[in-house]
């Protein structure tokens, strides 16, 4: 068994690069959609002197289709967004004959974060509320509610025992 999953939550650096790739060569009017953004993750933390650092990685992450719809539409430079899908390494030669490789999250599930820009398409809470994201939350289920007493057990007789000092925990 293997798995190859990532999960990111950072900031659009530019604008997304959007292009047309023809999909059916029997039909030549079916292009399919691919947009390419960099997304910056920045971890801050305390080095031994106490003092604040932070490391920021740039990843490059490919949007396929709808997620690449949505990345022309909503996603600018600046954007918080989280993705979610798997690595890739890609390997060609360059015009100088060098092998060249580069790797690449191509994400599955898109989903926008942060405040509404423009008020288009976005939820009070920030999250873009369209069908872009591949993987369908799952429904809520109402919870049945909680009943205002516990129940009474008959056949119990007396009080119950007293806490032990032992047990007096600060929490």
């Amino acid at each position: 068994m293997s798995l190859n999953k990532v999960m990111l939550i950072g900031n659009v650096g530019s604008e997304p690069e959007v292009r047309y790739l023809e999909n059916n060569p029997q039909n030549p009017g079916a292009n399919v959609k691919v947009a390419t953004i960099r997304l910056a993750t920045t971890e801050r933390y305390r080095d031994r002197n106490g003092e604040q650092r932070e490391n920021t990685e740039w990843h490059s992450v490919v949007l396929w289709r709808n997620n690449a719809d949505v990345a022309e539409r909503f996603i600018h430079k600046g954007s918080q967004i989280y993705i979610e899908g798997k690595l890739r390494t890609r390997q060609w030669t360059d015009q100088s004959g060098n092998k060249r490789y580069t790797t690449e999250v191509v994400a599955d599930t898109l989903q926008l974060l942060g405040k509404r820009q423009d008020g288009e398409g976005a939820s009070p809470q920030g999250g873009y509320q369209g069908g872009y994201a591949q993987q369908p939350a799952a429904p809520v289920q109402p919870q049945p509610s909680a009943p205002a007493q516990p129940p009474v057990n008959p056949a119990y007789q007396g009080p119950l025992p007293a806490a032990e000092p032992s047990d007096d925990l600060p929490f």
